[in-house]
């Protein structure tokens, strides 16, 4: 079993959350979310992974891909991590329906020759 853990790993893993948040936000709307701990939790879970992948990435790899926003992805999971009981519930909200889905276009552009075909399985 091959368990080679390189940034085409990392940059796989980081699409398959971003395409599950993108999943299940799908047609939920903020009045559904703020209602629905369970989904609060997964999703910011997810924000979490993303982040923790995106530290993994090379510093040589981040920076010739510096049109994504990696800084901006560690303040939110540090945000979620060290202050959780004050994260406003709004802000992860937007975060999820506007913000996601312009990182996955962002992400698709900027690594076209690397993008994963199947997140989460090896190209």
């Amino acid at each position: 079993m091959d368990n080679v853990k390189n940034d085409d790993y990392y940059v796989s893993k980081i699409c398959h959350d971003l395409e599950y948040i993108m999943r299940h936000m799908d047609g939920t709307d903020a009045d559904a979310f703020s209602g629905n701990e369970l989904l609060q939790d997964s999703m910011m879970f997810r924000l979490i992974q993303i982040s923790e992948n995106a530290r993994k990435l090379t510093d040589d790899y981040r920076g010739r891909h510096s049109v994504i926003p990696w800084m901006a992805m560690f303040g939110l999971r540090n945000r979620i991590v060290h202050d959780y009981g004050n994260v406003v519930l709004d802000v992860v909200f937007e975060t999820l329906k506007n913000d996601i889905p312009e990182l996955m276009k962002a992400m698709k552009a900027e690594l076209a020759d690397s993008f994963p075909a199947e997140p989460g399985k090896r190209h």
